[in-house]
């Protein structure tokens, strides 16, 4: 089965997912595309300006420090990629006309999506032989969205999750394929909860991937009109997470 990665640029929390993942399945691997972790109509100024804005200058202080520390200890999806023997390139438009031609060029089986912050269109969704997957930290349809475990945290749940399901052109929709749940712990920060969120999805896809190439995953509707959706959080959405005594790191 060949499978082919779209995933966001982010040192901190995907590389030990792709580790594990790739541990496994780097065989059969033919590219990983690693795309800036900006949201349409953002560019790096505009992104921390907003995350300053929400969060707060010490915060986005000690972001950027995190993020120059991991890239300064080559801690990134591209060294995990290199390690594997797996060819990786950053990707600026995954709907780009030029890449799409070389995506159909490798005839790949899957696609996943891992925190990619772009929308699939038709033409690339049309791509794989098997289809499009993608990885939600949130017990869909619940937490559609945006940022889904600083909402779990700041609106006190007790349980969270991981889902994958077969993509479309909506936000968090299509097909759901694989879920697993896991218990929130009382103190967890949201550092915490990202890595504990990122260690359960790795080996739900494992499992997923299995599950599709013995031809036994099993499809269900994701019924949107019974789940939430989420967008970016403001100030007060902050201070209420900080209410619960929760808090980034």
């Amino acid at each position: 089965m060949k499978i082919i990665f779209f995933t966001a640029d982010d040192p901190i929390y995907l590389p030990s997912l792709f580790e594990r993942v790739l541990g496994e399945r780097g065989s059969e691997t033919a590219a990983v595309y690693v795309v800036p972790p900006l949201y349409k109509g953002q560019n790096r100024l505009r992104a921390t300006s907003r995350y300053y804005r929400t969060f707060g200058a010490a915060a986005t202080v000690r972001l950027a420090s995190r993020v120059a520390l991991a890239k300064a200890r080559r801690q990134s999806i591209a060294s995990v990629a290199e390690r594997h023997g797996i060819p990786w390139r950053t990707v600026v438009d995954v709907n780009a006309p030029s890449l799409l031609a070389w995506t159909a060029a490798q005839q790949p089986d899957v696609i996943v999506s891992v925190s990619c912050p772009q929308i699939f269109r038709q033409p690339l969704l049309e791509l794989p032989r098997l289809g499009c997957l993608n990885i939600h930290g949130a017990i869909l349809p619940q937490y559609r969205g945006v940022m889904p475990s600083f909402w779990m945290l700041a609106n006190g749940e007790q349980r969270a999750g991981v889902s994958i399901y077969f993509m479309d052109e909506r936000i968090d929709a299509g097909d759901l394929c694989g879920q697993r749940t896991f218990e929130i712990e009382p103190d967890e920060t949201l550092d915490g909860f990202l890595r504990h969120s990122k260690h359960v999805a790795a080996e739900l896809l494992l499992d997923v991937l299995r599950e599709i190439e013995r031809g036994s995953v099993t499809r269900h509707p994701l019924d949107l009109a019974n789940g939430s959706y989420y967008s970016w959080p403001d100030r007060q959405a902050v201070d209420r997470f900080r209410a619960t005594g929760r808090r980034l790191w």
